[in-house]
């Protein structure tokens, strides 16, 4: 079977399931495990779907479905590239504000070791942070959302208006230029428009499958961006219309 036929084969698959697996895309299919993970990455490329540990899913159905667990295992790799180059931008002393995005939660891994103050709604954030030395580590505290492992609503927004947070980090679930960036949860997108309130420099970490894509709420216009970190093969219209609107484009 030659590859466009799998492709179409495995599309069918992701209609009727929502997910695949490549052991058993390998069993009906004829081909080894090696064949399919090769027929995912250039699928996932072209935008047809998104793999995952063992397999792949909709594009939809990580914009919307997965948990934060599983949301981590998706484009691993480029998340932690991306995170990388942002941990890149932090300097001694600052007040940085990550989020409860698997991205985000990523550059929790790679911050540089000197004196910051970090503040969170990720639960999973301060955990990951709870034994390393020279770090203010505040949570905002507030309404626990078990799905994102994240703090939101008032009590949580009340924290934010006492700081001045020098560099927000965070990510989304869609890049459009005409519209802006946008999240699946109404409770997550108004929290980031309140962070983005009290925030100086305001980074968006997004891979390429994030990239002119639009969600069911939107939280940030694309004029309140000041650097977006990506990949190199996000689309090269929609970044030169990026940096045309005076944002800062970074690739990892």
């Amino acid at each position: 079977m030659l590859p466009p036929e799998r492709h179409r084969f495995i599309l069918a698959r992701l209609a009727e399931a929502d997910s695949v697996r490549t052991i058993e895309l390998s069993l009906a299919l004829g081909v080894t495990d090696e064949t399919i993970r090769r027929d995912l990455e250039v699928m996932e490329k072209r935008g047809d779907l998104v793999r995952i540990h063992g397999g792949a899913v909709k594009v939809e159905k990580v914009r919307e479905d997965l948990t934060l667990t599983e949301r981590q295992l998706v484009n691993r790799e480029s998340k932690s590239a991306i995170a990388k180059l942002a941990a890149k931008r932090i300097q001694p002393g600052d007040t940085i504000f990550i989020d409860a995005s698997s991205t985000a939660l990523t550059l929790a891994e790679h911050l540089p070791d000197f004196h910051l103050t970090i503040l969170t709604n990720a639960h999973n954030v301060v955990t990951a942070l709870a034994d390393r030395e020279g770090f203010d580590l505040i949570s905002t505290g507030g309404i626990y959302e078990k799905r994102s492992h994240s703090y939101i609503g008032i009590p949580a927004e009340s924290t934010l208006r006492k700081f001045n947070i020098n560099r927000m980090f965070f990510s989304c679930n869609g890049v459009h230029v005409g519209r802006g960036v946008s999240e699946t949860n109404s409770r997550q997108a108004a929290f980031k428009e309140r962070v983005i309130a009290c925030s100086e420099e305001i980074c968006l970490l997004a891979d390429s499958t994030k990239i002119g894509l639009k969600s069911s709420f939107f939280f940030a216009q694309m004029s309140d961006l000041t650097t977006l970190i990506t990949i190199p093969d996000a689309d090269p219209q929609v970044v030169s219309a990026m940096v045309s609107l005076g944002i800062e484009v970074l690739k990892a």
